[in-house]
């Protein structure tokens, strides 16, 4: 996670600056570190690097927090993606682009990585949130380093109130959201690829919704990319090896918070007994934005990957939604590239030094001119924007499309777009006991492996296709599902008391080109766990931007595993029954086109 606050210089002998804190990938291995790639553009002269520490109060420990500052004449505060450290190249770089920029940079290693002391605890505000706030005070000048540095060189609104935003990728995204929330000097944020509710990062349920992309039934567990985490979190030990004791906790759980290792513990044994299932959702909601985002009232512009399984593009507008409506300034950019992978040549590159060519960057650079140099002229951009590839450019809206088309699931698996033209009829699929569907393995790109294209065994998924389409149909938006299934041996265990024995299905819509070929858009899938088979459900897909092409076709399917999550507890059954009057319903946010 790196977090950097940077100031903008006045070019005068009294040099002030404004500042921003900016913050790194969630990962370093993924080489998707968005802000945190960052590339000067000027030479190295221009600025100068001071190896700094900070002593910081956190969960009861006293912790290092090992810093550098950059500083031309302005100020960046910056720390390490996950697992990550000060001294990575993606977060090295934040502190070097933003410097030759006229920004001051201080690049930390976040609490449990690098050299920095103190347990993992998941960018909790009341801890990781309260220690960035330590680095704020420096900053403003109220405090100094450990060796008596002093930062007097930062702009200020007020005693003790640096001018500060924040930009970073993932885990140095979330930690913007938790400064701000106990921090309200910070004055702008630019988080990319990062998370809402961390509950339904690691462990999604896209049906019966509370709150944004929160479900009060726990999800299926999203195994690869959580015990990815937890072992680059727990190798620390290896990673970055260090004697300091406030990094370590215990022998069941050496560097994560205890309630994070119960969690992963949970989750792994697939278990949702009620009281452990409520403590997981609970804690995991309290370190996640969606618990504390009613405080954080400093300008965002949210900054999503559309080639994201990891944090995908509804966990953004869940944000979004939120903060628009409390009032809070936002907007939101859809772009390419994510934990998955999908850079593609324009598109924001740090790493390149791109932020004054790519679309993103322009527009990053436009939100800190505006709320940090605080120029009223500068414009910031549409409310909502969104990279299409198969047009020059990035598609704009006044707000996140809206669900327009309705297509309906007829008795004869054809998705049809009228529900006159449903026929009567009931098709079947089973699961096996081991995951007969593929996605994708979510963490084939850290360790170079090929990642198979995603597939369906036959008989264990049911699918619902199109007639060809006359023309071209663009879907801007996340797709929703109605449907009812019929399964008894569900239904006799559903109410034991523990919600893995409920069903579990998994819902997706490839496009099926004339070959037959077909592509799964972004490897994206929405799992279900199924709250209660006896009634009517509804079911949440992942956001895309996508053209379906003339001549192609959506299938719409639901299957019964997926070899990137937990799957059903033994083999349940599952028939779909179709009239006329009484239909499964797909319901689009088509932009341009119609699904004929």
């Amino acid at each position: 996670m790196e977090v950097f606050v940077s100031r903008a210089v006045r070019r005068s002998r009294s040099r002030k600056s404004f500042a921003y804190v900016a913050g790194a990938a969630l990962t370093a291995p993924l080489a998707l570190t968005g802000a945190a790639h960052a590339a000067t553009t000027a030479a190295a002269s221009e600025y100068t690097v001071t190896a700094l520490k900070f002593t910081v109060a956190a969960a009861g420990r006293s912790c290092i927090v090992d810093a550098d500052l950059y500083r031309p004449a302005g100020a960046v505060l910056a720390t390490n993606g996950f697992g990550g450290s000060k001294s990575d190249g993606s977060t090295d770089a934040i502190g070097k682009a933003f410097a030759s920029r006229g920004y001051v940079g201080l690049v930390y290693s976040g609490l449990g990585f690098g050299k920095s002391g103190c347990l993992i605890t998941l960018d909790d505000p009341a801890i990781d949130g309260r220690a960035a706030t330590g680095l704020i005070d420096f900053l403003a000048g109220t405090r100094a380093a450990d060796d008596g540095t002093k930062a007097d060189f930062v702009t200020k609104d007020g005693n003790g109130d640096p001018r500060v935003g924040m930009i970073g990728g993932s885990y140095g995204g979330a930690i913007q959201l938790a400064t701000a929330a106990v921090d309200h000097r910070v004055d702008a944020l630019v988080p990319l690829i990062t998370w809402n509710d961390l509950s339904y990062a690691l462990d999604p349920n896209n049906t019966a919704t509370s709150k944004g992309v929160s479900s009060e039934t726990p999800g299926v567990f999203k195994w690869q990319w959580t015990n990815g985490f937890y072992l680059m979190g727990e190798g620390q030990t290896i990673l970055a090896p260090s004697l300091d004791p406030s990094r370590f906790g215990n022998l069941t759980c050496l560097h994560f918070a205890a309630q994070a290792c119960d969690t992963i513990r949970l989750l792994d044994s697939g278990r949702y007994l009620a009281d452990s299932a409520g403590a997981m959702l609970d804690y995991a909601r309290s370190v996640s934005p969606v618990s504390y985002l009613g405080k954080v009232k400093a300008p965002t512009l949210l900054v999503q990957g559309q080639t994201d399984s990891l944090f995908n593009l509804n966990e953004a507008t869940a944000t979004y939604r939120t903060l628009k409506s409390q009032g809070t300034t936002t907007k939101m950019i859809w772009q390419s590239w994510g934990h998955s992978g999908g850079q593609v040549p324009g598109e924001l590159d740090l790493n390149e030094g791109n932020l004054e060519t790519s679309y993103v960057g322009q527009r990053v650079l436009a939100w800190f001119d505006r709320y940090l140099r605080h120029s009223r002229s500068t414009d910031t951009g549409p409310e909502f924007a969104y990279y299409r590839d198969w047009e020059s450019g990035y598609g704009t809206a006044a707000a996140v499309p809206s669900l327009s088309q309705k297509v309906y699931l007829s008795g004869d698996g054809k998705l049809v777009d009228n529900r006159s033209k449903v026929t009567r009829g009931s098709r079947q699929y089973a699961n096996w006991l081991v995951p007969t569907s593929h996605s994708e393995s979510s963490l084939a790109g850290i360790v170079g492996l090929p990642d198979p294209e995603p597939y369906d065994t036959h008989g264990t998924y049911l699918g619902w296709t199109s007639a060809p389409l006359t023309s071209a149909v663009d879907v801007v938006g996340a797709p929703r599902a109605t449907l009812k299934v019929v399964s008894p041996k569900t239904e006799r265990v559903q109410n034991s008391g523990d919600a893995a024995d409920k069903l579990v299905l998994f819902a997706k819509v490839y496009d099926v080109s004339p070959d037959g070929s077909r592509t799964l858009v972004n490897r994206l899938v929405s799992p279900v766990r199924v709250p209660d088979v006896t009634r009517q459900f509804t079911v949440q897909l992942p956001g895309i931007v996508h053209r379906y092409r003339a001549g192609h076709r959506l299938e719409f399917v639901i299957a019964a595993s997926d070899s990137a999550y937990f799957g059903n507890r033994g083999i349940k059954p599952v028939t779909v029954v179709s009239a006329p009057d009484d239909a499964g319903v797909l319901e689009l946010p088509v932009v341009a086109g119609r699904v004929n």
